[in-house]
């Protein structure tokens, strides 16, 4: 049995940080689906690499630039038809999980994250035009963003909550998804091909990595070396305490009687970026149930290779507790931290974004100057 299928028994399942045509066509995302597979993530930065470091896209280029399309015309029909395969690859595991798992993410331009009204306007649109039962939107937990979840989840739309960083963020998205959820309940589905309440899923992508990554260079100023490498662990423990609570009790109660499901935690960022730490760190130190753990291909091999399968979320939580007690104690405000990552975090997806555009216009340049000829 792989690895996959015994995390999927601990209740986890591992979708692929990663997306590109190739990668569907040549069958390598369907032999992932067949080793237990549960989903795959897109973001700005995922779709540059790819369109613009392949050649995948090429034909499909020449063809839209040759149909005078503009460049946002142009990444649109790419990234669909990559979202809209991955998603028909990833049906089985839909269909076998009864609509629990087997999801693709696509993203709402960055450019949008402090506009409430444009990002569900967009997240619609998108959620309506790929038009798969099993693709999740991708919006982020900025306060613009919030508002946004508790409308999309009311409207039937499937949501992936992107850039949680901190644990006051994270009860604020849980949050608007039960709001939601509630609405949803009431009056069905606003929009085309939307869930109801018993059908609709969600995810609440916390980051990880990033937050060892800010807080060691905190902790190396403040000369202490025993806490880094801990923190990061310790706050995704916290939130998924608070995430046992949330989805349990009178409220939840109410909603799971109706057909509600939870709110998975996912896990994202969790390829190791300091090489002194363990490369499956952040992939072993995160196994629970109703979890999810997007990763990279190469933190996916390395876990396939040497990570270990065993329930770990919830153990250690007086330690994890005691570790931001510290980091508090010593002057390092972990909430001032996670705020400016989501920050960065946006404005880094923005600027992905933004190079994205400019290198489809370039090939759309370079591509009508070699028509035009000598």
């Amino acid at each position: 049995m792989s690895k996959i299928r015994e995390l999927r028994k601990l209740g986890q399942s591992i979708w692929y940080d990663y997306i590109q045509r190739s990668f569907i066509t040549s069958g390598e995302l369907k032999k992932w689906v067949e080793q237990g597979l549960g989903g795959v993530t897109s973001n700005p930065s995922i779709f540059n690499k790819a369109i613009i470091g392949s050649a995948d896209y090429n034909s499909d280029l020449k063809r839209l630039i040759n149909e005078n399309k503009s460049v946002g015309e142009i990444y649109e029909a790419l990234a669909f038809e990559d979202i809209a395969m991955a998603a028909d690859s990833l049906k089985p595991v839909y269909s076998s999980t009864g609509g629990k798992d087997g999801f693709v993410s696509l993203e709402v331009s960055p450019d949008l994250a402090h506009d409430t009204e444009k990002t569900v306007s967009e997240a619609k649109r998108l959620y309506e035009t790929v038009n798969r039962a099993n693709v999740m939107i991708k919006v982020p937990a900025t306060p613009a963003g919030i508002s946004a979840i508790r409308e999309l989840i009311a409207a039937g739309v499937n949501i992936n909550v992107t850039l949680i960083f901190g644990i006051d963020n994270y009860r604020q998205v849980a949050g608007a998804f039960l709001d939601g959820l509630e609405y949803l309940s009431d009056t069905g589905p606003s929009v085309a091909g939307g869930h109801t309440v018993d059908s609709i899923a969600s995810v609440a992508s916390f980051f990880v990595s990033r937050v060892d990554t800010a807080v060691d260079q905190a902790l190396e100023k403040a000369g202490n070396s025993e806490l880094q490498g801990k923190i990061a662990v310790a706050n995704a423990k916290i939130a998924y305490a608070e995430f046992e609570k949330i989805f349990s009790g009178p409220r939840w109660d109410a909603l799971a009687r109706k057909g509600a499901g939870v709110q998975r935690a996912l896990w994202a960022s969790t390829g190791t970026k300091n090489p002194k730490y363990p490369d499956t760190l952040y992939a072993d130190e995160l196994i629970g149930a109703d979890t999810v753990n997007t990763l990279p291909p190469a933190t996916l091999n390395s876990f396939l290779d040497h990570g270990v399968v065993a329930q770990t979320i919830t153990t250690g939580l007086e330690e994890a507790e005691s570790r931001l007690a510290q980091l508090t104690e010593i002057g390092i405000d972990l909430d001032a931290v996670t705020r400016k990552l989501q920050d960065e975090g946006v404005a880094s997806f923005a600027k992905s974004f933004d190079m994205l555009m400019e290198g489809i216009a370039d090939k759309k340049r370079q591509m009508n100057e070699r028509s035009l000829g000598p």
